[in-house]
């Protein structure tokens, strides 16, 4: 399996919104984003894997700025992380209003995908060639969240099985 460069699978994503892209406020639904960024992610972690893939979680999101009825979305997302099977991208989004050309830092997300081979179980993806310190930079951040990210799911499944109130 032939490594491949961050460079290779990046991918830039534009989408005007529309009315029935906006929440009762007036601004663009927040779960409208969230597609938008799942489906640009995944195009990303489709094509480093070469197959199938499927969401494994999203390691945060963070809605900075509103996006409004009008403006266009820009996403743009890469690879930060390959482990096995999985594959860590993170996912900028920004608002341009068309008319004034102001664009607006409206939300930033990491997502974790999964390589699915025939019958859907997880399988190996090609490692990942890294160049340049701003990209080692987001590897080395990205291996420190997936360190936390397992350390969670760790102590949830301690907790699982000592019983949570609740559960």
């Amino acid at each position: 399996m032939n490594a491949k460069t961050v460079d290779e699978t990046q991918i830039v994503m534009a989408q005007q919104m529309m009315p029935h892209d906006a929440n009762p406020y007036g601004n663009v639904h927040g779960g409208v984003i969230v597609k938008l960024i799942d489906t640009t992610g995944g195009v990303v972690a489709l094509r480093h894997a070469g197959r199938n893939v499927v969401t494994a979680s999203i390691d945060r999101l963070d809605f900075l700025q509103p996006a409004f009825v009008g403006d266009i979305l820009i996403l743009k997302a890469s690879l930060n992380l390959v482990g096995s099977s999985s594959m860590e991208v993170g996912c900028r989004v920004e608002a341009e209003n068309p008319i004034t050309g102001q664009v607006r830092h409206a939300a930033s997300a990491y997502l974790t995908y999964v390589a699915l081979d025939a019958d859907g179980r997880p399988t190996a993806v090609p490692p990942l060639t890294l160049q340049g310190p701003e990209q080692t930079r987001r590897n080395a951040q990205a291996a420190q969240r997936r360190g936390l990210r397992l350390a969670e799911r760790r102590n949830e499944a301690a907790m699982d099985r000592a019983g949570r109130p609740g559960q």
